[in-house]
């Protein structure tokens, strides 16, 4: 996914410091369901809080590895289109209420006009309070950031940037509809054009395109519009370690905490460290500009790069460059927030 570039302003201090500037961090609008995120008496086993249904490794990684299989899922690429059709078709194998497709035209950063296809599946949509998940299905036409110049024109597989966010999204709507939320509902939005901008800064919106489009048209009114929204970016590297991300503390802070403390109360606090990460821009930018608060759940802060993992946007991201591991913690994660929402843990 992504790429959008991350600001250097990493720093290891404390959260409570962290001074946030621009708008306002995330209230939830009205606050709707936004709330701290452990030490309530919540069911748990072994003192770790667990959801009633559990992401599973496997699963996770055989999406990954359908989506790869694909090839490179760049915009106008037979790739893309198939894969497009098969996020349509998973969608509803795993009983999601309405599945719809936004068309929007787009036009990139080289002149070149295109069309947007942003995916929607809505889980329990007469639900008035919300949880939007979303993540970028399209690759990057180009590994710009190969080590090898000979490569840098060549499409990316995008293992990780790509295929892990569409991952989690594919396995929740498993997950979910195994044990489905009674209160809440569910959107998972898969977004395109999100990985075709242009490098160096200084051209932040020719990034995220569909996301662009998709916040013009979204299909909320005012007692509907979901809580918060968590875009799942970059989440299948080795060992992959998620700081807080700038951006999300800055609009989506109670968010934030939110997630980040139920990740220590689900055991894995290694993996969510409380500390801040690097600034992207991402998906999630467009969102909390729409009002809706919403977190980036990214690696922006790997130890050998100081920023993405070393894999992005290059032909190193592929199938090779996934961890199991950090697919299911993810996910996990992802859960335990929906069925804290829905009074399950």
């Amino acid at each position: 996914m992504m790429k959008k570039f991350v600001w250097a302003m990493v720093a290891a201090v404390a959260v409570g410091l962290m001074a946030c500037g621009g708008k306002a961090a995330g209230t939830g609008g009205d606050g709707r369901g936004i709330t701290d995120g452990g030490g309530d008496g919540s069911e748990a086993v072994g003192g770790v809080l667990m959801a009633p249904v559990a992401a599973d490794a496997d699963s996770l990684f055989g999406f990954v590895e359908t989506q790869v299989g694909f090839g490179p899922r760049n915009p106008g690429s037979e790739g893309h289109a198939a894969c497009r059709r098969y996020l349509t078709e998973m969608l509803k194998a795993y009983g999601v209420d309405t599945v719809t497709l936004q068309q929007a035209p787009v036009s990139t950063w080289k002149g070149e006009r295109m069309t947007a296809y942003n995916i929607l599946g809505r889980i329990n949509p007469g639900a008035k309070d919300r949880v939007l998940l979303l993540a970028h299905y399209d690759t990057r036409p180009w590994a710009d950031e190969d080590p090898g110049e000979e490569n840098r024109a060549t499409p990316i597989d995008g293992a990780n940037d790509g295929a892990s966010g569409v991952a989690v999204l594919l396995e929740t709507a498993r997950c979910l509809q195994k044990a489905r939320p009674d209160s809440i509902g569910v959107d998972l939005l898969l977004v395109d054009l999100e990985d075709s901008g242009r490098s160096g800064g200084g051209d932040e919106d020719s990034w995220c395109l569909g996301t662009q489009k998709w916040v013009e048209e979204m299909p909320y009114t005012s007692t509907d519009r979901p809580m918060y929204g968590v875009l799942l970016d970059m989440v299948g590297g080795k060992d992959a370690i998620f700081h807080r991300e700038h951006i999300s503390q800055t609009y989506a802070k109670r968010v934030v905490d939110k997630i980040w403390a139920l990740a220590n109360a689900s055991g894995h606090a290694d993996r969510f460290p409380n500390s801040m990460g690097g600034s992207v821009i991402d998906d999630h930018l467009y969102v909390n500009q729409a009002g809706i608060p919403c977190v980036d759940i990214i690696e922006s802060y790997n130890p050998h790069t100081g920023s993405f993992n070393p894999t992005w946007h290059t032909t190193s991201d592929n199938l090779a460059a996934i961890d199991r591991e950090t697919l299911r913690v993810v996910t996990q994660v992802v859960l335990n927030l929906l069925y804290r929402e829905d009074g399950k843990i």
